[in-house]
């Protein structure tokens, strides 16, 4: 009997150390694919492919990353099994769901004539539900573990800008031609540093690390999305880092306790943001305010919108081709690019479809909401109305993947109560399920 009990003991010590070894492979591959899709700008891929560019094959105009990511994720899917825990089941399906419909959209473009805007459609949209189905796929610790990941490259791409904004010098190639030096950092253009480093600060209080590394994290965020030059995504990060103070409760404390450290952390905050304005100022890294926010990049977001009036209705109403619809808007309009995710989705799809389109954008961020702490809402809003400032829901952008990737990785703990039948689920590409963590 008891050399039966050792065996056992041993046999469940050597799965341990097999799903262990299994877990930290899959969390270094993740976040490989992870970074590559997150940190390769379309500079880089353009060295090596015809990512961005005109002509070229089609397997040439998705990124590595993307690669990378949808070739990872059937093998974590199959590979073992895995465990789905009350919400997580849910959202499995939402994930599912969405993705299906993101992918039946490929065809639509192909059978229309528009298979080069296929492209941003798999590197934006379609990659985003694989990294969330990649990280269901792994157990809590991972995925939190993932998000950290994701963090730190937020937080060193803030701190490469800052330096390239003091110094005048990137540290990644960047083929467009500014009037004003803006640095870019691990990102593809300045607003897209910006809004990342707006994004991020909402899901720093929601690690596990030590309160002072929390502030200094955010306050180097803050600077970054200064250096950027992104005017929109610094108001709405100093907004966001504000309610962050006054709204999210603090552990550990009463309600009294608690408007009494946030009343004298507010008088610290206000006090240390007025020596950082004046620092920033000094630094040049504010030029951008000089001219109010109102000025000539301002004024192309609104006037792009008169390019409704230099298309057919059919072109409204069934779409056309985004070249086409550059060429209206750089000979009509005098504008270089279209700044206004509205503007192309509309004209990319039709309005009718561009409305359903639009609606399960929002229904799959907002899905992933739901039971998500308020730190994390704060962070997402802040990220679509950054967001829809730019281009960044429009081109090839990897934003849509790193917000559901920090969703997902600092979900508030499933629900693990009982009945078990009720509330979990074993998922796996065998029958049988050996262990479940």
């Amino acid at each position: 009997m008891s050399s039966t009990a050792a065996g056992s003991e041993r046999l469940l010590s050597s799965q341990a150390r097999r799903q262990n070894a299994l877990s930290l492979l899959f969390f270094l591959c993740a976040a490989f694919a992870f970074l590559l899709r997150f940190t390769v700008s379309p500079q880089i891929m353009n060295m090596v492919v015809d990512y961005t560019a005109q002509g070229g094959s089609f397997y040439e105009k998705l990124h590595f990353g993307t690669y990378a990511i949808f070739l990872l994720l059937p093998v974590v899917l199959f590979s073992r099994p895995f465990l789905l825990q009350g919400d997580e089941i849910g959202l499995f399906k939402a994930l599912m769901r969405y993705s299906v419909l993101i992918f039946a959209l490929v065809p639509y473009l192909f059978v229309t004539g528009r298979a080069g805007s296929s492209g941003f459609i798999i590197d934006t949209y379609l990659v985003a539900g694989a990294a969330g189905l990649l990280m269901l796929a792994l157990n809590a610790d991972v995925r939190r573990a993932l998000g950290d990941v994701v963090l730190g490259m937020a937080i060193l791409s803030a701190v490469i800008g800052t330096i390239e904004a003091l110094t005048q010098h990137r540290l990644l190639p960047y083929g467009l031609n500014e009037l004003q030096f803006r640095p870019t950092g691990l990102s593809a253009h300045p607003l897209a540093l910006g809004a990342l480093c707006a994004t991020a600060i909402g899901f720093v209080p929601l690690t596990h690390w030590r309160i002072w590394v929390r502030v200094m994290a955010i306050l180097v965020l803050l600077v970054g999305c200064a250096a950027s030059g992104a005017r929109a995504a610094l108001i709405l990060a100093a907004m966001e880092t504000l309610i962050l103070l006054l709204f999210v409760p603090w552990p550990r404390l009463t309600p009294k306790h608690q408007r009494q450290a946030k009343s004298v952390v507010l008088l610290f905050a206000l006090a240390v943001g007025a020596v950082l304005v004046t620092v920033l100022v000094s630094g040049g890294l504010l030029n951008r305010f000089s001219n109010t926010i109102f000025d000539e990049n301002f004024m192309a977001r609104v006037t792009i919108y008169q390019v409704f009036g230099l298309v057919s209705w059919k072109d409204i109403l069934f779409g056309m081709n985004v070249d086409d619809l550059l060429a209206i808007v750089r000979a009509k309009l005098h504008l270089p690019y279209i700044e206004s995710a509205p503007v192309v989705i509309t004209l990319l799809f039709g309005l009718p479809i561009a409305l359903f389109f639009t609606a399960l954008i929002f229904w799959f961020v907002f899905r992933l909401l739901r039971g998500a702490p308020l730190p994390a809402w704060i962070g997402t809003i802040t990220f679509l109305l950054a967001a829809l400032s730019n281009n960044a829901l429009s081109s090839k952008t990897p934003e849509m993947a790193i917000i559901v990737v920090l969703l997902l990785a600092y979900r508030n703990q499933p629900y693990t109560g009982q009945p078990e039948s009720r509330s979990t689920v074993a998922v796996a590409a065998k029958p049988k399920l050996d262990r479940v963590r």
